[in-house]
């Protein structure tokens, strides 16, 4: 099965962008005659190999390694580093040049950022006096397709840096990958932005599209509504426990560059300690079939196929069977290999998802999200630091649990924060302090207003049905992602009617109009918040850019993949921008 995902089926021309950002590479390297070592981040190596194959890296006389503060061992005298914009990735080089120089070893080096040049790093090289030997350049990989509709801009450290570093630089790069969008697909004509980091990108955006704009003359786009949401609204949902297949892949396993790595003993090969790769994408037709799907569900589909696919096999070998016949039978034994992979993944989340531990973490969450009790929530808690459960574990539901009370007691905050750090150890201490900077475990300083905003948005289903579910709340077994729900509203009738509820929720809020006749109204108010407003004038399927600044779960892609599928928003295909 392919490690690049097929993007056939994208609602927008994905592949065009995956191609260009595949030849812009092979462009840096045919500039570089003759055999080279092409030095590559590890950082970067998992979205490379969402864009180009390895292979045809090959054929361009290209030697691969990966970057590490070890002496490079190659006999090429070409070296060409494609780099992040981290610091210590650019001391490892300095280390690369000084060991070559003290061996006397001629070699001739490139240095290729990704997306852009680094002020800071380039600081570095100069300090360590071997900038003037670098050929500098850019690649400028701003976003990568995982799949035909999921987009990331490989931002790990973002969020962080915006909320507790004040560095927001991260939000320049995510306005110039949608400007580069359009480019491509027109400009965006609507626009609706909740918090302050996704007000900031729009105003960047903006000013973007004065200093070098995208062509509006007789262009239809592509593209006719962004959504830009900052993760700071919605802390809740990222911090409960995932319940569709694809979604407890990445809890459980770790979803990593369109992929999980795990045992091979797992996947039913006999292999003790052998790591293999299980490619997630749409190219897999079993995993586009369940990926969105409750777990619980998963199963029995999966042993309904199974069953369906031993009946086959029972008939074939006990009736005379039509050649016909027998070619549709060895067409299903084609899914085979797919089958056995997803059973083999399935029984593994079973066996994890059976525990005692998880389904009492689960039920905790759900008392936590409905405000079923305090007391019992923060006895839960205590009792997890005590027996010392996985820190990740413990501060996932403290933080859930702070969120949806705005803070805790004076208190009770200091006393959990006491036994976490005797507990775990006081090198936690920095963890805890980004978290209270960030606003997600701190001390109470006003009334919670998660009952209200909760009830207003329905965003706890009772009797939810995850075989047939109506409604965004099966990806949770009973939650609606809140960010799903802003989402849903934004697109069936605009945010006006939800004003008062979006003014509970952290950082400010606007709908906007952009291009048109008058560049100087760009920034307009949307007259009475409809979503008629985002209809493709034309009568074509409208395509909506949802833009999470600061990371997206499996389970909201999910929620927004099945709103995106309901008859009421028929007249919209949900594309999503994540980080």
């Amino acid at each position: 099965m392919a490690q690049i995902p097929n993007l056939d089926n994208a609602p927008i021309n994905l592949a065009s962008l995956r191609e260009q950002s595949q030849k812009e590479l092979l462009t840096i390297l045919k500039n570089i005659r003759g055999k080279k070592c092409l030095v590559i981040d590890p950082k970067l190596s998992g979205s490379l190999s969402l864009i180009v194959q390895t292979a045809l890296l090959k054929e361009h006389g290209v030697e691969l390694r990966h970057l590490s503060a070890e002496p490079l061992q190659t006999e090429c005298t070409k070296l060409v580093y494609l780099v992040s914009d981290q610091l210590a990735t650019t001391r490892h080089i300095s280390l690369h040049i000084h060991d070559n120089t003290s061996k006397g070893l001629q070699k001739e080096y490139y240095l290729y950022f990704v997306p852009r040049r680094s002020v800071a790093c380039e600081q570095i090289l100069k300090e360590e006096k071997v900038h003037d030997l670098f050929t500098i350049g850019e690649y400028p990989l701003y976003m990568v397709p995982l799949d035909e509709d999921v987009i990331s801009f490989e931002l790990d450290f973002a969020y962080k840096e915006c909320l507790v570093d004040a560095d927001t630089s991260s939000l320049w790069h995510i306005a110039k990958a949608i400007h580069r969008l359009e480019f491509s697909f027109g400009l965006i004509p609507n626009v609706r932005a909740k918090g302050k980091a996704s007000l900031d990108v729009a105003e960047i955006l903006d000013r973007m599209q004065t200093e070098e704009p995208v062509n509006i003359d007789n262009v239809l786009p592509d593209i006719n509504t962004l959504i830009l949401l900052d993760r700071e609204v919605d802390m809740i949902t990222p911090m409960c426990t995932q319940l569709t297949y694809e979604g407890l892949l990445d809890e459980l396993l770790h979803v990593n560059d369109g992929a999980v790595e795990l045992d091979a003993s797992i996947m039913g090969a006999q292999q003790e300690g052998k790591k293999v790769k299980v490619p997630l994408n749409s190219s897999d037709k079993l995993l586009k079939e369940t990926r969105d799907l409750n777990f619980e569900v998963v199963v029995q589909v999966l042993r309904q196929k199974a069953t369906s696919m031993k009946q086959d096999y029972t008939d074939i070998t006990t009736n005379n069977q039509t050649v016909s016949e027998l070619k549709d039978f060895v067409k299903k034994l084609n899914s085979l290999p797919e089958m056995t992979r997803h059973i083999n993944l399935a029984q593994h989340l079973s066996t994890l998802t059976s525990k005692p531990s998880f389904l009492g973490r689960l039920d905790m969450e759900h008392t936590i999200v409905e405000s079923e009790s305090y007391d019992i929530s923060f006895e839960y808690i205590e009792e997890m630091i005590h027996k010392q459960e996985p820190l990740a574990s413990v501060l996932r539901l403290l933080i859930l649990f702070s969120v949806t009370n705005s803070g805790l007691p004076k208190r009770n905050y200091d006393y959990l924060r006491r036994e976490i750090l005797h507990s775990y150890g006081f090198e936690h201490m920095a963890t805890l302090n980004n978290l209270e900077k960030a606003g997600f475990f701190r001390k109470q300083e006003m009334r919670s207003n998660w009952l209200t905003v909760k009830r207003a948005l329905r965003l706890v289903v009772e009797d939810t049905d995850t075989a047939n579910p109506n409604d965004i709340s099966y990806v949770f077994s009973g939650y609606a992602p809140l960010s799903v729900r802003l989402i849903q509203q934004a697109i069936r009738s605009g945010w006006r009617p939800i004003e008062e509820i979006l003014k509970l929720l952290p950082g400010p809020h606007f709908e906007t109009k952009r291009g048109g006749l008058s560049r100087a109204s760009s920034l307009e108010s949307l007259t009475g918040g409809s979503a008629n407003v985002d209809k493709a004038a034309s009568g074509r399927r409208s395509v909506v850019l949802v833009v999470f600044i600061g990371g997206v779960t499996f389970a909201e892609i999910s929620a927004l993949r099945f709103l995106s599928s309901q008859v009421d928003c028929q007249s919209f295909r949900t594309h999503l921008i994540h980080f």
